[in-house]
């Protein structure tokens, strides 16, 4: 079974796609596996090979290399003998191998610089905003817990005067290569896990990291205009580095608040503004308040009806990066009243005693429309 080839254990064409290989995988994977099968050592090793040939067939990149060079992609034996990774196989780490290919020529050849301890991590801290906050920007103190610089050791991860010295694997480089099948592979160093230093009298509060998880506060400035959705990079101010290495950085993930009169759409605001009926037939002005906390007036004409809208140019959310603003909207929804005293009553009663049918054409075009269907 060792030389079946990968896609016949599959059983999928060469030139199938990710899903189809995924799909196959599960059902031949299902169909030997050894608890189904009472332990047979046959099925066994089959699911073995399913897995191995998965592995690599959902791998772009080692998926490549195996319909180049098939399975001797991923042996030793090459130039150089063995396999100085402890067996390789189908689980070599191709983004090295890839990453060293190219890395290379992207150097154009010249000699590799030395590389520091691996940067620290990015990190996400999800913010809260009010609108107000979002038009006018605003300064944020957030607390965030993360790796930082280990204070007794000052973050060279070293005890009392020791300093970390080069590690003698790699020279510090931080990486070791070796020839593996046609590949030349470039991995971390073992000697020094990729820092390209040992340290010899470890500092016993970080363990030799040279860092330490440390809640701290921070003030963050938000810019004006930002939206739901917004993502803010906030340089340098993500993990600390290993041993003194650079820290990550910072993203700050905007979400809005809820609003108690406007929705939001981009840089436009929109407020659902009721009405009396007699402001809407008679005509008249509606006050909103805006989001600079200066009111907003609405002209109502005569006769509007719920659903119109008004616009409002420039009384909008603040632009990003910009010093004009997004309009207002307001949709108007007359409201019928519910409580009315004994005058209200009867002038309403006068009213309708002195109806045409004419104040409400669309009142009377559909009972105009039901009587022309029920007549004929």
């Amino acid at each position: 079974m060792a030389d079946t080839d990968y896609y016949e254990l599959l059983g999928v064409a060469r030139d199938a796609d990710a899903g189809d290989i995924k799909r196959a995988y599960r059902k031949a994977a299902m169909d030997c596996h050894p608890d189904r099968h009472n332990g047979c050592v046959d099925k066994e090793a089959r699911f073995k090979a399913i897995n191995e040939a998965y592995d690599v067939l959902k791998d772009p990149q080692k998926r490549a290399a195996y319909d180049r060079f098939g399975k001797a992609a991923f042996e030793g034996g090459g130039p150089g003998g063995g396999n100085p990774f402890g067996g390789g196989g189908a689980g070599a780490d191709f983004s090295d191998i890839f990453s060293s290919i190219f890395g290379e020529m992207a150097g154009g050849g010249r000699g590799r610089a030395r590389p520091s301890p691996g940067r620290g991590a990015d990190l996400r801290y999800d913010l809260d905003l009010t609108l107000e906050e979002a038009f006018a920007g605003t300064e944020k103190t957030i607390t965030i817990e993360a790796m930082a610089p280990c204070e007794p050791c000052e973050g060279n991860g070293s005890a009392g005067t020791s300093r970390p010295v080069v590690c003698e694997t790699c020279g510090g480089a931080g990486k070791v290569r070796a020839q593996q099948g046609f590949f030349l592979v470039e991995r971390g160093c073992p000697g020094c896990n990729g820092t390209g230093q040992v340290v010899a009298d470890p500092c016993h509060h970080c363990n030799g990291e040279g860092r330490m998880p440390r809640k701290r506060k921070l003030s963050v400035d938000i810019p004006a205009g930002v939206d739901d959705g917004n993502r803010i990079r906030v340089a340098g101010e993500g993990e600390a580095g290993v041993r003194g290495a650079p820290r990550g950085d910072l993203y700050l993930f905007v979400h809005m608040k809820r609003h108690p009169i406007f929705r939001r759409e981009g840089s436009t605001l929109v407020a659902e503004v009721p009405v009396s009926f007699t402001t809407a037939a008679l005509g008249g002005e509606v006050e909103v308040p805006g989001v600079d906390g200066q009111p907003v007036a609405f002209r109502i004409k005569p006769g509007m009806q719920s659903g119109e809208t008004l616009q409002k140019r420039g009384a909008g959310m603040t632009v990003v990066n910009s010093v004009g603003r997004g309009d207002m909207i307001a949709r108007i929804h007359v409201e019928t009243p519910v409580k009315l005293s004994k005058k209200q009553k009867e002038l309403l009663e006068q009213f309708r005693e002195t109806e045409t049918g004419d104040e409400c054409p669309a009142t009377k075009g559909f009972f105009g429309r039901m009587k022309e269907m029920f007549d004929g």
